[in-house]
């Protein structure tokens, strides 16, 4: 059953971001987890927790968060079909297979603040970007778990697997990897599969459910995607131009750095794009399993800023697609 926990006070004595994100990730419950985060970002963007970070203190990131033990983990390849919400019992396994993913993405929100915020000097804009995703996450799974419950079930009946966190553990000395793999290919991966699952439901007599996804969680994934893809442009163009990382402190004129890299690299933005592409290329064949795999929901990816320039060709050695 879900776990009794009350939820935390939306107080603390977190003197940064970066150790607040510490407290979320070594909190085993996912319900704490998803309270903990809606506290804390309330508390950066009314200014309580004002500092991401002390640039005098290493605090050291768990290479896995905490997690309850309630869920049965398996391999993928081991994991039973989910069915296409024809019945109840085949909801209940696709509503617990995407609130367990929105329980991991909670954690990798998180992870990607406490991990490499300070590392790689990012700009107050990229911990405002993921406490926002963060802060979704946590909605989604709270959504979801309690919509599971409504349909008879409960977060931690049903066996899932661990593979998003897999690729977290592969991506930690990178955030360019990190935000590749995990902010880019997982989550275009989501807006790939969300209408069809979105269908299914309403197809299925569900449209609570069906309303949830569609009007809630799927536009957000989008926003979602958009902040990988942002990031990861950013760090690029920051690289191109040999901009020199500032590990002590966050100056006030560097807030707009995405936008200030994208106009300043020159006026040809398409080229400017090609070196920054073929490095996602480069670093998702390097840190990707497989192919990426067709249908894409090119509509949702184009709102992301992910045009077909950035997937395609990484489908299309194995798949045949036309460029």
């Amino acid at each position: 059953m879900e776990a009794s926990a009350p939820p935390p006070s939306s107080s603390s004595g977190d003197r940064t971001l970066v150790e607040a994100a510490l407290r979320i990730l070594n909190a085993e419950d996912p319900w704490v987890k998803a309270s903990l985060g809606e506290a804390t970002a309330k508390q950066w963007f009314d200014g309580l927790i004002s500092r991401p970070y002390d640039p005098s203190v290493n605090l050291p990131v768990p290479e896995r968060p905490a997690r309850l033990s309630n869920v049965k983990l398996v391999a993928p390849s081991l994991m039973p079909k989910l069915g296409k919400a024809g019945s109840l019992q085949s909801r209940q396994a696709i509503l617990h297979s995407l609130a367990h993913t929105e329980s991991w993405a909670i954690d990798l929100s998180w992870d990607i603040i406490a991990r490499f915020g300070k590392e790689e000097a990012m700009p107050r804009s990229f911990f405002d970007d993921f406490v926002k995703v963060a802060q979704d996450e946590g909605r989604h799974f709270t959504l979801l778990s309690g919509r599971l419950q409504e349909l008879g079930s409960f977060y931690g009946a049903l066996p899932a697997h661990d593979g998003l966190w897999d690729s977290a553990i592969q991506t930690s000395n990178s955030l360019l990897a990190r935000l590749a793999v995990e902010h880019c290919v997982h989550e275009a991966r989501g807006l790939d599969v969300l209408p069809t699952t979105i269908s299914r439901f309403r197809n299925g007599g569900d449209d609570a459910t069906a309303d949830l996804l569609e009007t809630v969680v799927y536009p957000e994934e989008v926003t979602h995607c958009a902040a990988g893809v942002k990031w990861f442009k950013y760090l690029c163009q920051r690289t191109q131009q040999g901009s020199p990382q500032d590990k002590d402190v966050q100056e006030d004129k560097k807030l707009q750095a995405p936008d200030q890299l994208s106009a300043a690299t020159n006026e040809n933005s398409e080229a400017n794009l090609d070196p920054v592409i073929d490095t996602f290329h480069a670093i998702v064949r390097t840190h990707f399993r497989g192919p990426l795999k067709p249908p894409f929901n090119e509509q949702a990816r184009q709102a992301a800023g992910f045009g077909p320039e950035w997937y395609k060709p990484l489908a299309v050695k194995e798949f045949g697609l036309a460029e």
